[in-house]
């Protein structure tokens, strides 16, 4: 039997952190303790304008890579999660695999499921590995979020930043990602959506953020409560079984109703959300490896990995490190 096992964890976050009070002294009408209350996020990274996704995503591969031991040419498959790809094509893997030196032919390409789409490209990953057809994969959320947000609308633009975080995920005799579920509905998109796009050189619509956020929260504990519960019922597995919750670093309200629905502690559950904001496809992964590289989480640990993201999309995976 083949299974598909994490074996090296990166990430990487540009410049220097991004306060709340230098948003403040940058002209936006807004407050530390206004966003603290109402998000947890103290500061984030925010990419210079000539860094693209594909820079931030080829940074986290290169620690994820050294992590597991292997070369950049082990690889034979890059899928990388973004919802702010360097350009409409190619797409941010194909740059990946160009920027880390691959010429190996393996399969490159982008997911795009939002918040979710780290979850949504390691689902895809597993079933590659666990079919035979590949044995090591990249699987990346990298995301330049700072690019497509209002920067005069407070209630969005101060709740997000840029970064990467990358695994390696490889073949293996034992079980790793034990179990994942995705959905999506649709319907729901217009309480978080970025309502734009390009024809003949123009932007047509809005190319922002736009989010309506309290329908948002609603939606996000709902689905994340029943979404690891999910994937803990289809393993034969209890919440008690969880070393770690991993969940998408939205807001840490959603995050503390999450784990309340699962009767999981916060002492169990990763955070990273107070100094990296909202890094949507990222986030997962940046809050995974800051927990690896802490010592947090070690070899045998089992985890739950979810997220939540415009769409509507979400997802979870059971995972044991």
């Amino acid at each position: 039997m083949i299974y598909a096992r994490i074996a090296g964890t990166g990430s990487y976050l540009p410049g220097d952190p991004v306060t709340n009070d230098d948003l403040v002294a940058r002209g936006i009408d807004t407050s530390n303790d206004w966003i603290v209350s109402r998000s947890g996020i103290h500061s984030r990274h925010l990419a210079a304008a000539d860094v693209g996704a594909s820079d931030l995503a080829k940074l986290a591969a290169e620690r994820a890579l050294d992590a597991a031991g292997c070369e950049a040419d082990d690889i034979d498959l890059i899928i990388v999660a973004t919802s702010t790809p360097d350009f409409i094509f190619p797409s941010t893997a194909a740059l990946v695999q160009s920027k880390l030196g691959i010429r190996n032919g393996g399969a490159a390409f982008d997911v795009q499921a939002v918040c979710s789409g780290f979850v949504y490209a390691l689902s895809v990953a597993e079933k590659f590995i666990r079919s035979g057809s590949h044995t090591r994969a990249l699987v990346i959320g990298a995301e330049v979020f700072s690019r497509i947000l209002d920067w005069s609308d407070r209630s969005t633009c101060v709740l997000f930043g840029d970064g990467a975080g990358a695994v390696v995920l490889e073949a293996s005799t034992s079980p790793g990602i034990r179990m994942s579920a995705l959905h999506a509905d649709g319907s729901h998109h217009p309480i978080l959506c970025v309502p734009g796009g390009v024809a003949s050189g123009q932007v047509i619509g809005d190319p922002f953020l736009r989010m309506d956020g309290q329908a948002v929260f609603k939606f996000a504990v709902k689905v994340l409560g029943d979404v690891a519960h999910e994937v803990l019922e289809r393993a034969g597995e209890s919440a008690q079984s969880v070393d770690w919750l991993i969940p998408h670093q939205a807001n840490i309200r959603i995050i503390q109703a999450t784990a309340k629905r699962l009767g999981l502690p916060m002492d169990k559950v990763v955070t990273t959300l107070d100094h990296h904001g909202n890094t949507s496809a990222a986030s997962i992964p940046l809050a995974l490896d800051e927990a690896v590289r802490s010592g947090q989480i070690r070899p045998g640990h089992r985890l739950i990995l979810e997220g939540v993201g415009g769409g509507f999309t979400w997802g979870a995976a059971l995972v044991d490190f």
